[in-house]
């Protein structure tokens, strides 16, 4: 009876005790206005409870007492960034047939060091495009359970397409009998492994709709599902709210998954004029990682490369940033999507100063990484810009990023839900 009696007493006082919110007041020099590409001088933001609550130029009257208070005077505030195509448990720094020296779980253990770094250099958000099975399924799970330290991450979960395409196991004899257990071979067999990478975990599905650079026995150009296996990933992952983004170099390719109504094409790179009429007319995103040629060619055969992959490099490399110009010029909607692990997870705001030298603003490449990504992701209430309501996601810079966009390629301020996880000034 006593302990019933301590109980009650317990329960109520807990609800009579009103809750504390945590709320962090930000203040800096200037704030940058990614839909509209422009300034807003002395902003102050609130962030409470890591969504933001209040926008302004002025302290609110009202905050708690126990608000703080972190103040940037000579920065520029802009809302964290995001990137929509990388792959955590992957490096550089290990390539092709080195890969076989490294234990099955090795990258799984790499993406947790990949996942802060992206953090560090002011991505709150990315899309992880493949890896190990599930392993960003899990890394998820530890980051947003405070186990670990990271951006959000959208994961695919297992990345799938044809069988001996470019994500499936090739390049091994016949006697290893390595597959990629979700090869799509069918309209049915596409429905399937949609649902079960569903199952496990993934936020979005990602297909290989044309060979790649960084696999065996595959071509960019190459087509490698058809019309109809597009169409029934793109229509069973939208049936269940999930968005689909499709590995695809060759011009046909890429015609059909945006016929089939894909979500985002990922690296675009022989996009022919009818691609781009296609993907203007259907509103298709573009990811176009046009950066990471240049550390590729640069480092060479040192890290384990092959031959072969840094041919098909050359042979795309310019081309995919002549089309990422045209496809600019033409009115294409564009994101940002590094492809990191290719090049160095950390380093991917590189990309930014490459946008506009092949035709894009400033603004318009930091929209690609804020506004823009948040739009092709679904997540116009939660990310990509500060505005009431969305998460307490933040960086500052020093400089002019609308003027000098390498201004993002050194990040001293990150805020990742109203919690300040880097402050390097």
């Amino acid at each position: 009876m006593l302990n019933r009696l301590a109980a009650a007493v317990a329960l109520a006082l807990a609800l009579a005790t009103p809750a504390f919110a945590d709320t962090l007041v930000v203040t800096a020099a200037r704030m940058v206005d990614v839909e509209r590409g422009r300034y807003v001088d002395n902003p102050v933001v609130v962030v409470t409870d890591g969504r933001i609550t209040a926008v302004g130029t002025a302290v609110p009257a009202d905050l708690p007492a126990d608000a703080r208070r972190l103040d940037l005077p000579g920065l520029t505030l802009l809302p964290g960034l995001i990137d929509m195509h990388v792959h955590l448990a992957s490096t550089p720094y290990v390539s092709g047939w080195n890969e076989l020296d490294y234990a099955d779980d090795f990258g799984t253990v790499l993406q947790v060091g990949h996942a802060r770094a992206n953090l560090m250099a002011g991505f709150t958000t990315v899309r992880n495009l493949g890896g190990p099975d599930f392993a960003d399924v899990a890394l998820r799970q530890a980051i947003d359970g405070g186990f670990v330290e990271g951006p959000r991450v959208i994961p695919a979960g297992a990345s799938f397409g044809a069988t001996g395409g470019h994500c499936d196991e090739t390049g091994l004899p016949r006697s290893f009998a390595r597959a990629n257990p979700f090869n799509t071979d069918g309209v049915e067999a596409a429905r399937h492994a949609v649902r079960e990478v569903r199952k496990y975990g993934a936020q979005v599905i990602k297909v290989c709709a044309t060979g790649g650079v960084f696999s065996r026995n595959t071509e960019p150009g190459q087509q490698q599902m058809t019309l109809a296996e597009l169409t029934a990933v793109a229509d069973e992952a939208h049936m269940w709210g999930l968005r689909v983004a499709a590995h695809a170099h060759g011009a046909s390719g890429i015609r059909d998954a945006i016929r089939a109504g894909i979500d985002t094409i990922e690296h675009a790179s022989l996009i022919d004029a009818e691609g781009i009429r296609l993907a203007v007319q259907h509103g298709t995103w573009l990811s176009m990682d046009i950066y990471n040629t240049d550390f590729t060619q640069e480092a060479g055969t040192q890290f384990g490369t092959t031959q072969d992959n840094l041919r098909k490099d050359r042979e795309i490399g310019q081309l995919q940033r002549d089309n990422f110009r045209a496809a600019h010029r033409a009115g294409a909607r564009m994101v940002f999507g590094s492809d990191a692990a290719i090049y160095p997870h950390g380093q991917n705001a590189r990309q930014f100063a490459v946008m506009v030298e092949y035709g894009m603003t400033p603004a318009e490449a930091i929209r690609a990484a804020t506004w823009n990504a948040a739009q092709a992701l679904g997540r116009e209430r939660d990310l990509g810009a500060i505005v009431t309501g969305r998460y307490g996601d933040l960086i500052a810079v020093s400089g002019d990023p609308l003027a000098d966009v390498r201004m993002l390629e050194t990040v001293p301020v990150v805020i990742k839900g109203g919690t300040v996880v880097r402050d390097a000034r």
